[in-house]
């Protein structure tokens, strides 16, 4: 079945986007399809037959794409002006989308699916960190999800992904790389949005991998957090609220005259596990 434009979508169901909401429509339908695509190109495989989750569908530009790649789509909205636009991709794909009005950040995510699912989202600006933390921090590893393809701005995309000893590395780039692969698969230009953005922005894909044995994920949250929290003070200054850190740093060999981003990511594991 041939869908109409996105833009007649909008257009007929009077939809604009929502500051508030942190929405930006993106409506370029070979994007979108190179987005849903990027599971079958960098893991763990084809979408086709599988779960998704997908918060914030907004009209659902990135809804059509993942049904046309086949997926079973469980969307998340809770902007209901946006409820009768996704109502018709049900109609277009029957038995293959699930709408839940409601609030993505007070729903457990687990729960609306029985067995693995992938995550692919085009991410409200106010909340994607926040569901990339809560991601990223499941206590019990490898998660239920097989792998997260998120939009976010560009600046929060290179967090991610940062190197230690950059500018950009700390607690995003701890969260998103201990035990797990992310990447920028692609940046996407401000103009391929409605309306533009201010700023660029860029899809980051994640897929867990084998996580270093003895780390607790709550002492780590609470060393990365208190280390970035004050990350222009050496590690001596910036650690000594957590209990047994500086004494971890002394019998690691790690100088606590250095700064939180000169650390890699197992000297930040080693720190934890000793406090584990």
């Amino acid at each position: 079945m041939s869908l109409p434009p996105l833009r007649e979508v909008i257009a007929r169901h009077g939809l604009s986007a929502s500051k508030a909401l942190g929405q930006n429509f993106l409506l370029d339908e070979q994007l979108l399809d190179r987005i849903a695509a990027l599971p079958a190109r960098l893991g763990p495989g084809p979408l086709d037959g599988q779960d998704v989750l997908e918060i914030g569908p907004g009209p659902g530009g990135l809804t059509r794409a993942l049904l046309r790649a086949g997926a079973r789509v469980t969307a998340i909205e809770m902007d209901r002006r946006c409820l009768p636009a996704l109502a018709e991709l049900d109609e277009a794909f029957p038995g293959q989308l699930t709408v839940i009005e409601g609030d993505a950040m007070a729903i457990d995510h687990d729960s609306l699916f029985e067995g693995p699912y992938a995550v692919a989202a085009n991410l409200p600006y106010n909340v994607g960190t926040a569901l990339f933390v809560r991601w990223m921090g499941a206590e019990s590893w490898p998660p239920r999800w097989t792998s997260l393809t998120l939009m976010f701005q560009q600046e929060v995309a290179q967090r991610i992904v940062a190197a230690p000893d950059t500018g950009a590395f700390g607690r995003l780039a701890v969260l998103g790389q201990w035990r797990a692969e992310a990447r920028i698969a692609m940046k996407v230009h401000r103009s391929a949005f409605t309306p533009p953005p201010k700023v660029m922005s860029a899809v980051v894909h994640v897929t867990p991998a084998a996580a270093p044995e003895g780390v607790s994920m709550k002492v780590l949250a609470r060393v990365t957090e208190a280390a970035f929290g004050q990350r222009r003070k050496m590690l001596r200054q910036s650690l000594k609220g957590v209990p047994g850190a500086l004494d971890a740093l002394e019998a690691l060999g790690i100088d606590p005259s250095r700064r939180a981003e000169t650390l890699t990511i197992a000297e930040f594991c080693a720190v934890a596990r000793a406090l584990s």
